[in-house]
């Protein structure tokens, strides 16, 4: 049977832990309703974006917006200097990921075109290219945040190849490139509480990550009453 990429939702208390008397899973019980794993691949947060978004937009008025900023981020690669042959057929895929989302009323066609490896890893690799392209394309605001000998070496490296964990810089860079709102919920540390990020900050959440030893699953907050 061939490996899922994203998988069903499931109850928040499948994420609990043996010994569910710590205070961040029950915190995190009390504010979540439901999980989606996502595979650990080393793409889990770009999987988890590009599913999220669209799962979170359709038969909502922000698809359309969503739909447009994809249909513009193509020249976005292309002002990095990004070759359009390298992402043309990437950039196909994902565009027609979108639309087919459009139509798909219950999800299903989502979650099927999300575990299927070829449409699923070219959806994340050209987000990757995006991610690149827009660190790139401010790099006055991003170049003092990497640790590479420069910003353009660190995209090739980190950012662009398959299988590189993200970090907040990326997490950051894409959020702005989508234009939409992640809350990282994480699990680590010692403080006893869950640690929320926000970025950009003080705007409504559009998806919601649980974040748990350098991975990143879906997360669905209880609906209010």
């Amino acid at each position: 049977m061939e490996e899922k990429y994203i998988f069903e939702q499931q109850e928040i208390s499948t994420a609990l832990p043996d010994n569910p008397e710590d205070r961040k899973y029950q915190e995190l019980y009390t504010q979540y309703a439901l999980i989606r794993r996502i595979r650990g691949d080393g793409n889990c947060f770009y999987r988890a974006v590009a599913f999220g978004c669209l799962e979170s937009f359709r038969n909502t008025e922000g698809m359309q917006m969503f739909r447009d900023t994809v249909l513009r981020s193509s020249k976005v690669l292309t002002i990095s200097g990004i070759s359009e042959d390298r992402f043309r057929a990437l950039f196909s895929t994902f565009v027609n990921v979108v639309e087919r989302s459009e139509a798909d009323a219950h999800g299903n066609t989502l979650l099927e075109m999300f575990n299927e490896q070829t449409t699923s890893d070219s959806v994340v690799q050209y987000l990757r290219f995006l991610t690149s392209a827009h660190l790139q394309n401010h790099s006055e605001r991003f170049q003092h945040f990497v640790e590479a000998p420069n910003l353009k070496a660190y995209c090739t490296q980190e950012v662009e190849t398959m299988a590189m964990e993200c970090d907040h810089v990326e997490i950051l860079a894409l959020s702005e490139a989508l234009g939409v709102t992640i809350r990282i919920v994480s699990v680590e540390g010692g403080s006893g509480s869950l640690v929320f990020h926000t970025i950009p900050e003080e705007v409504e959440a559009t998806l919601h990550l649980l974040y748990k030893n350098s991975h990143y699953d879906l997360l669905y907050p209880v609906s209010p009453h």
